[in-house]
């Protein structure tokens, strides 16, 4: 699938009932070439991946352009996938390798070196999912959104993508007691914020 095809797709369409099948067949078809195959695995995974994004980011537009170049590298990848793990979990780490090797592409481009992970953008506040709470939800989103940019990022890797203190300190090339300490800062930071 080219990269303009796979553009074309809207963001936020999804699958037509009779479309719905099983993403492991899917990737297999997808992977010898089927394109409506591979359109169902992008309508499948399309948000979880933008969502990613846009928190990595904090930039709504340049999410869009990522998570399209994301669908496109996996496209282009597909024929790596081992099956060790479920296709949505090596999507998403092939979205956060992709967003951090353009944060760093990005640094070099502005002839800036990223020395730490205090020096990553701020994450939007803006909901991703519905809640029954929407007070707390606001509140917390906001919170996050004041953590300072290294505290911020381990925060949303660790305790809301998931990644463990070693896969974090992987992708932002710091230790794993850095991301500790990160992680320690921030949720001290969010208790704080929250109980005023």
């Amino acid at each position: 699938m080219t990269a303009l095809a796979i553009r074309s797709l809207p963001l936020n369409q999804q699958p037509a009932q009779h479309e719905a099948s099983d993403p492991a067949r899917d990737v297999q078809l997808a992977a010898k070439g089927d394109r409506r195959a591979f359109e169902r695995l992008y309508r499948a995974n399309t948000d979880r991946v933008f969502s990613l994004c846009v928190r990595m980011v904090g930039d709504r537009g340049r999410a869009e352009e990522l998570t399209q170049d994301v669908f496109v590298r996996a496209w282009q990848k597909l024929d790596s996938f081992r099956g060790d793990a479920a296709f949505s979990t090596w999507l998403h780490r092939l979205a956060v390798n992709l967003v951090l090797n353009d944060r760093k592409a990005a640094k070099r481009q502005d002839g800036r070196l990223d020395h730490g992970i205090e020096n990553i953008d701020s994450l939007p506040a803006t909901r991703t999912r519905e809640d029954n709470s929407p007070g707390l939800s606001m509140d917390l989103e906001k919170a996050i959104a004041k953590l300072p940019p290294g505290a911020r990022k381990v925060f949303v890797l660790h305790d809301v993508q998931g990644y463990t203190h070693e896969e974090i300190a992987g992708f932002l090339g710091v230790t794993s007691g850095g991301c500790k300490a990160q992680l320690h800062r921030a949720r001290m930071l969010l208790r704080e914020s929250l109980n005023r």
